[in-house]
């Protein structure tokens, strides 16, 4: 898909990705990424159909090569301020128009930025279909994981360095059994509790 865009005449197409839309607790993070055609990097895809080590070793190298990289969080606060929607449109918006130098093309898994002044297409699927957009989703979801254990060692009872946050039975159990804590989205109210 980046090849197609940059035969029409976009030089720096950056793709855009989210992790942790869906989970109960912790982060949402965005990142965007404009690879570098001349550094072809072998094994992208998306990050979900990849093992950790994979993911690891990718994302070093992501960050080794890519012509501009960038991460923007939306913290569980202003995800409940906002709406988890709006907190991901305005990380994504942020990450774009961070990047040194700006793309002068987006490819964005799933969404339409409103307000982005730069051309861009949202692409269903785009972390199976574009490789800027894999790369996205590779650095968003190593930082976030990485940030997931890292609140882990602060608080063991909910058993984050496991689920990450997201609603699997063990976690749902711990919020029964401790409540909500401080990382997590007090706007998401799972049925079972």
């Amino acid at each position: 898909i980046e090849n197609a865009v940059r035969r029409i005449g976009f030089a720096l197409v950056a793709g855009v990705d989210e992790v942790g839309r869906g989970s109960l607790a912790g982060p949402l993070v965005v990142a965007a990424v404009i690879l570098d055609p001349a550094h072809l990097i072998s094994g992208l895809r998306d990050s979900k159909l990849l093992s950790a080590p994979a993911r690891g070793r990718l994302h070093d190298e992501i960050l080794r090569c890519a012509t501009a990289w960038t991460l923007t969080v939306a913290e569980p606060f202003e995800i409940d301020r906002l709406n988890v929607h709006k907190a991901t449109l305005k990380a994504m918006r942020s990450a774009v128009t961070t990047l040194v130098p700006l793309p002068d093309f987006v490819l964005v898994d799933g969404f339409r930025i409103p307000g982005l002044m730069i051309p861009q297409r949202p692409i269903i699927k785009g972390d199976r279909r574009c490789s800027a957009i894999a790369a996205a989703s590779i650095i968003a979801k190593v930082t976030r994981d990485r940030h997931m254990r890292d609140l882990h060692e602060q608080d063991p009872r909910y058993g984050f360095d496991q689920h990450k946050g997201y609603g699997t039975k063990a976690h749902l159990s711990a919020m029964k059994k401790f409540g909500y804590s401080a990382v997590h989205r007090h706007s998401f109210r799972p049925a079972s509790l």
